[in-house]
C-alpha cells in the first residue's frame, strides 16, 4: 500500500492529464474518471497515513502492552475520525456523495450507548453510519467482514479501537467475536452492524428467500414481500442485545445507492445527481423482546420496515424527478 500511494502520488502529473483525456474523448464533460482517480488516491493517502502512524502509536502504548487503554485507543480513534472525515469531504466535492437526514431521524440516533443496525446495498454506506455519529461527537464500534483485513489501514486502526472482524461464514466464531464487543462499548460509542450480511442484488435476495423458505418456512412467509432488502441474519444482532442488555436499538437506512450494483457502476455515474437520504428510527430496549424467536420476530419487522421506508423514499424521488415536488426544506445535509 505505501508503494502504491507513492507510485500514484508521483504519477498523478500523468495520470490526470490521461483521465481528462478520456473522459472528453467520451463526451464526460463532468470528468467522472478524474474524480475517482482523486478519490481513490486519497484514500490510499489516507491508508499510508494509518499504517505510518500505527507503528509510533504502538511504541507509545508500551510496544504494544498498553494498546488496549483509555489513551491508546483515544488516540487511535482520532485517527479514524481524521480519515473518515477527509474521505467523507473528498466524497461530497468529487463524487457528489450528499446525505440527507431529517430531523426526526437525527434526533432518533442519540443518545449512546446504542446497537445501530443499518441496511447495505453498495461499499460506500460501510461508513456511512460511523460518519452520521462522528458529526456528533460519538465513536463507534463495527462488526466488519473480516475480507477487509486485507486493507492494511483497517486491520492496524479499527481492530485497535474495538471494531471485530468476523469470518461470513463460520457463525459460532462470528457470534463469540460479536458478543466479545461489549467490552469496547461505553456511554460515548455505539455498535455498529449490517444484518444482512452482504451487499444487496436482487439475484442474491432470490437465493436468500429460497434458503431461507427450506430452513424456516414460518420466517420466509413473513418477510415475502421484501423488495430492497435481504432477510437479516439474526445470528450477529442476538450476540450483541445479549451482550449489551438494556441497550436502544437505532435503524438506519438509506436510499440514493441503490441503482449501482458496484463501486465501478458509481464510478460511471459521478458527480452523483440524487442525495443519499437517511431515514432512522429509535427502539427503545423495553420494547425489544426476551425471547430468542421473539427477537427474531422483531428483528424481521423492522426489516419489513426499512423495505417500506426505502419503496417510500424511492417513490418519492421519482416524484421530485418529475417535478411535480421538492425536496422538503427540513432536510440536513451533511457536511
Amino acid at each position: 500500500m505505501l508503494g502504491a500511494t507513492a507510485l500514484a502520488v508521483l504519477l498523478l502529473p500523468v495520470l490526470v492529464p490521461v483521465a481528462v483525456g478520456l473522459d472528453l474523448v467520451h463526451g464526460r464533460w463532468r470528468l467522472p474518471t478524474v474524480r475517482v482517480l482523486l478519490f481513490l488516491v486519497q484514500y490510499a493517502v489516507n491508508d499510508s497515513v494509518e499504517i505510518v502512524l500505527a507503528g509510533p502509536y504502538w511504541v507509545l502504548a508500551g510496544f504494544g502492552r498498553r494498546l488496549g487503554s483509555a489513551t491508546s485507543i483515544a488516540r487511535h480513534q482520532r485517527l479514524q475520525a481524521w480519515s473518515i472525515g477527509v474521505l467523507a469531504r473528498r466524497a461530497e466535492r468529487l463524487l457528489g456523495l450528499r446525505v440527507e437526514l431529517d430531523e426526526r431521524s437525527a434526533a432518533a440516533l442519540l443518545p449512546a450507548p446504542a446497537i445501530v443496525l443499518c441496511r447495505h446495498v453498495n461499499l460506500v454506506d460501510a461508513s456511512l453510519p460511523a460518519w452520521l455519529y462522528l458529526q456528533r461527537g460519538v465513536a463507534s464500534r463495527g462488526v466488519i467482514m473480516a475480507e477487509l483485513l486485507a486493507d492494511p489501514g483497517f486491520d492496524l486502526i479499527y481492530g485497535r479501537t474495538g471494531s471485530v472482524f468476523v469470518p461470513r461464514d463460520d457463525g459460532p466464531e462470528a457470534r463469540r467475536l460479536v458478543s466479545g464487543l461489549a467490552g469496547a462499548v461505553d456511554a460515548s460509542t455505539v455498535a455498529i452492524i449490517f444484518p444482512e450480511g452482504r451487499l444487496f442484488r436482487p439475484d442474491a435476495l432470490a437465493r436468500a428467500m429460497q434458503r431461507l423458505a427450506a430452513s424456516n418456512p414460518e420466517r420466509a412467509e413473513r418477510l415475502a414481500g421484501v423488495r430492497h432488502v435481504l432477510p437479516p441474519r439474526p445470528g450477529g444482532v442476538l450476540a450483541l442485545l445479549d451482550a449489551l442488555p438494556g441497550t436502544d436499538v437505532v435503524v438506519i437506512t438509506h436510499t440514493g445507492l441503490d441503482r449501482f450494483a458496484s463501486f465501478a457502476e458509481l464510478a460511471r455515474a459521478v458527480p452523483l445527481r440524487d442525495p443519499i437520504r437517511v431515514t432512522a428510527w429509535r427502539v427503545p430496549a423495553g420494547e425489544i423482546p426476551a425471547d430468542p424467536a421473539d427477537r427474531i420476530a422483531w428483528l424481521d419487522t423492522q426489516w419489513l420496515r426499512v423495505d417500506e421506508s426505502c419503496q417510500t423514499s424511492i417513490r418519492a424521488l421519482i416524484t421530485v424527478r418529475r417535478g411535480s415536488a421538492r425536496p422538503p426544506r427540513s432536510c440536513w445535509t451533511g457536511r
